[in-house]
């Protein structure tokens, strides 16, 4: 049975960082789209950022673009997601996803895999 595992969340300082991984188990998950989203307290969840099944293609979301680095190791089955300058507002609990359908184009609507969430919290 497919299974994403999350891992690396934490507490931190506003403008640390933080590594999250994603370690991925039962399935092909090489040739799957992977994602990041996360939910805030009282707050939808939102997309953060996506990759291709190949690794060549990244996507992200306003709040990630310039700050976050999403990759994956499809030797390995793990996607990471590399949060840097840290804010307040990045607080939230964070999931990893997956695109059931191999080889498809990352599409934030097209997650249907989910790991139970780490959770991210940005406070001095």
């Amino acid at each position: 049975q497919a299974q994403l595992v999350e891992s690396g969340g934490g507490l931190v300082q506003p403008g640390g960082s933080l590594r999250l991984s994603c370690a991925a188990s039962g399935r092909t998950f090489s040739t799957l789209a992977m994602g990041w989203f996360r939910q805030a307290p009282g707050k939808e969840r939102e997309f953060v950022a996506g990759i291709s099944w190949s690794g060549t293609r990244t996507y992200y979301a306003d709040l990630a673009e310039g700050r976050f680095a999403i990759s994956r190791d499809n030797a390995k089955i793990t996607a990471s997601l590399q949060m840097n300058n840290l804010k307040p507002e990045d607080t939230a609990v964070y999931y990893c996803a997956a695109d059931s359908i191999p080889f498809r184009v990352p599409n934030k609507a097209q997650y249907d895999i989910w790991g139970q969430g780490t959770q991210v919290t940005v406070s001095s």
